[in-house]
């Protein structure tokens, strides 16, 4: 068997080689429409209600930056938005929550759990959009955290995914802040407004994932923080 890919896991006993029996293969329960507190941060079920917030916060991005890799917005007016909410947020794949800072106390962005596979365990967190006045903030990495935590200790996916656009860069570095290893970018994939999109994926994986939550959580934490807001350590400190 000198011949199999290198790192790819098999069960020694058998002939030709499969991979290896997993100690739990039942399916994992489907993620719940409820709210999720941090420390932070709150995140709501997604909702028409919150339409007029998103709206209000949409409007820092003078440039459409953030959309720029996005299936869809910019949106034309609020009509527009609420149009969009109307479907995406009563759907359960993906599963959307409405992302509430503490530091501002509204909506300011959306993000979801997404290509949820319950008899594989896999699970992705993906639709991520946050205001500009939102990005690169504690709240920001809190509420991608939350539900990851979520889906990986409360419900036992083995598998966590991200991916992006291939040429997203801040999402690339996003991926990689929070742990997610990189797999490997599938080749015009999609077709996105129009373009041409190479998809990069990145994962972490059950076995990872105790190292990863850890050091999240350890950023996180108010000991990590000084009096004017900014972190005394950075998330690669704690993973170092």
């Amino acid at each position: 068997m000198t011949d199999l890919p290198e790192g790819v896991p098999f069960d020694p006993a058998t002939d030709p080689p499969v991979g290896p029996l997993l100690p739990d293969a039942s399916p994992r329960p489907l993620p719940a429409r409820i709210p999720h507190r941090g420390q932070s941060v709150d995140l709501e079920p997604l909702h028409l209600r919150h339409a007029g917030e998103l709206w209000r916060a949409m409007q820092g991005d003078r440039g459409d930056a953030s959309w720029a890799y996005m299936g869809y917005g910019p949106f034309a007016d609020e009509a527009a938005l609420r149009g969009f909410l109307g479907g995406f947020s009563t759907t359960h794949d993906p599963i959307a929550w409405a992302v509430r800072p503490h530091a501002t106390g509204t909506a300011d962005g959306w993000l979801t759990l997404m290509e949820i596979f319950p008899a594989h365990a896999h699970i992705e967190i993906g639709n991520i959009w946050f205001s500009p006045r939102m990005q690169r903030t504690r709240a920001a990495t809190e509420a991608m955290f939350l539900p990851m935590r979520h889906a990986m200790d409360d419900l036992g996916y083995r598998r966590l995914t991200w991916k992006c656009n291939a040429l997203n860069m801040p999402s690339r570095r996003a991926a990689a802040r929070l742990g997610f290893t990189y797999e490997g970018t599938l080749r015009n994939m999609l077709v996105v407004k129009g373009r041409r999109r190479d998809t990069a994926w990145f994962s972490i994986l059950a076995e990872e994932w105790p190292a990863r939550r850890d050091a999240i959580a350890a950023w996180l934490d108010a000991a990590n923080w000084d009096a004017g807001g900014r972190p005394k350590q950075s998330l690669a400190a704690f993973r170092a």
